[in-house]
């Protein structure tokens, strides 16, 4: 094969009668409304941010400064940066309702090499964001087990700690204390340590058969936990503000002005709902009309909230007492509403559990799209005879959250999932501006207004994002230049043999 054939190939792209097509047949099942996709949308926005990230966001971290008070202005940031990439996801999923996201949007613009890359970008976002919620996850179910000491048995309130953390977490834990990590975790052959996050493998299990079951039992699931969290967080706003005490927001900037910036690029974790709206398209009743309605809804209602709760929290809670771990459940034991506090977790615990369930939702119907256009086995896309749901392909991404699970911590895994998020939001807003000249005429049920002008900002900020914290997050950039190395292999030496087998095959 030469240079040439080679490099046609890498270029091909899909057209988008063909995506439509596909996606008309599609064996998935369609019983998406528009409820139920704002349902997705906040679940996996109103989730880590609000119950984790937002902490570590105030108070900064060994990597970065916090941004204080100032918070609210780097979630104004996030929220703008969000506006242009939110349109353009809602005139493109309108445009190709085709499950798969930007993987499939990159396709029909730019070709396979980058289609490719885009969707190993994707699990990156996904799959690695799946890790940091875990965690936190781990971390609020502990505290719920400790709220219920006096009726538990204490085999199960303190549990070993070696089934709570990772051991990377682990390893800090211990540092901290002045602990031998020798003494609390047992060894493998003498050399190898154990140290495993039993909840949240149990409950990325849990969640991986509930998915298996049907997107519309997850969805219903998802409703009641949502239900559930908009209590928890309009229940903290309202009762919290009674307790705000405006010199805590004195002062108001940190002495480190790039604190704003690094807060606006952690709290951007949380928006990947928008994307995860669109990996929805093939199982939505009307995607042309729904889409648009559900990526703005929630950008809306997420940022006024987003909003409340940091104006609560920084001005209930002095900025060196926040809890990085927990901080809205310890504002409320902070001035002295520990009942309180315990709700807080059992909403926090209902939040992530339905962000945990997105996240794995994108991840499986992103993989579905990659597997059904020949770059992975065939195997894995089958569909479940009687769920109707991408059954092989669904363990397969459980599977790859517990694994990784065992060696990544909440912080760096954050930081990688934003390095996705950013790029991928990038890159929709370059797939609109592609489509306004090479399809200037194809029907759009929603247009980006003012482009592109709109498309362009979205670039420069998710761009500018992209190289600030990059700079600051020395580790995090360097894990994501080797997973986009790692990628760029795959397909080498797997992925392009294995699409040029596919259409032989097709051809024969």
């Amino acid at each position: 094969m030469n240079f040439k054939e080679i490099s046609r190939n890498i270029l091909k792209k899909r057209s988008i009668d063909e995506l439509v097509s596909t996606s008309k047949n599609s064996e998935l099942k369609k019983t998406l409304n528009v409820f139920d996709l704002i349902i997705i949308g906040i679940g996996a926005v109103v989730g880590t941010g609000i119950f984790t990230i937002i902490g570590t966001a105030i108070t900064g971290s060994t990597e970065s400064a916090g941004a204080g008070p100032a918070i609210i202005i780097s979630m104004v940031l996030a929220a703008i940066a969000c506006v242009f990439s939110a349109l353009c996801y809602s005139e493109i999923a309108a445009m190709i309702p085709v499950a798969g996201s930007a993987y499939t949007y990159t396709y029909a613009t730019m070709g396979e090499f980058m289609a490719w890359m885009i969707g190993w970008i994707l699990m990156l976002e996904y799959a690695i964001g799946n890790i940091t919620v875990a965690s936190a996850w781990t971390g609020y179910f502990i505290q719920l087990l400790k709220g219920f000491k006096q009726y538990l048995p204490d085999f199960v309130v303190n549990f070993p700690i070696w089934l709570r953390y990772d051991y990377r977490t682990l390893a800090n834990i211990c540092s901290t204390n002045g602990w031998d990590i020798h003494d609390k975790i047992p060894y493998l052959f003498g050399h190898i340590p154990i140290a495993i996050s039993l909840p949240a493998v149990t409950i990325v299990i849990i969640l991986t058969m509930l998915l298996i079951r049907g997107i519309k039992e997850s969805t219903k699931v998802a409703s009641i936990m949502v239900g559930v969290n908009m209590f928890m967080i309009l229940s903290f706003i309202i009762v919290g503000a009674f307790y705000v005490k405006p010199e805590n927001w004195t002062p108001f900037f940190p002495t480190d002005p790039t604190g704003i910036i690094m807060g606006a690029f952690l709290i951007f974790f949380a928006y990947i709902g928008f994307d995860a709206i669109s990996t929805t398209a093939e199982e939505t009743e009307n995607p042309q009309r729904d889409l648009p309605v559900a990526i703005l809804g929630t950008l809306i209602i997420c940022t006024i909230l987003y909003v409340s709760v940091a104006l609560v929290l920084t001005g209930i809670v002095p900025v060196n007492k926040i809890d990085v771990t927990a901080p809205i459940a310890h504002a409320m034991s902070y001035i002295g509403k520990d009942w309180f506090a315990g709700l807080i977790s059992v909403g926090a615990l209902c939040a992530l559990t339905t962000v945990l369930l997105v996240y794995q939702l994108g991840t499986t119907r992103i993989l579905y799209a990659i597997s059904r256009d020949k770059f992975l086995p065939r195997s894995w896309r089958m569909i479940h005879k009687k769920y109707k749901t991408p059954h092989i392909m669904t363990w397969i991404s459980g599977i790859v959250v517990i694994v990784c699970g065992l060696f990544m911590d909440l912080n760096i895994s954050a930081a990688l999932c934003n390095f996705g998020t950013f790029t991928s939001f990038v890159i929709i807003c370059l797939a609109v501006l592609i489509l306004r000249k090479t399809e200037p005429n194809r029907p759009r049920p929603f247009k980006v207004p003012l482009c592109p002008w709109f498309p362009i900002l979205g670039m420069i900020i998710c761009g500018v994002l992209i190289v600030f914290s990059m700079k600051t997050l020395q580790t995090s950039s360097l894990y994501f230049v080797f997973w986009l190395v790692a990628g760029l292999l795959i397909y080498v030496f797997y992925g392009y043999n294995q699409k040029r087998l596919g259409e032989k095959k097709r051809m024969e």
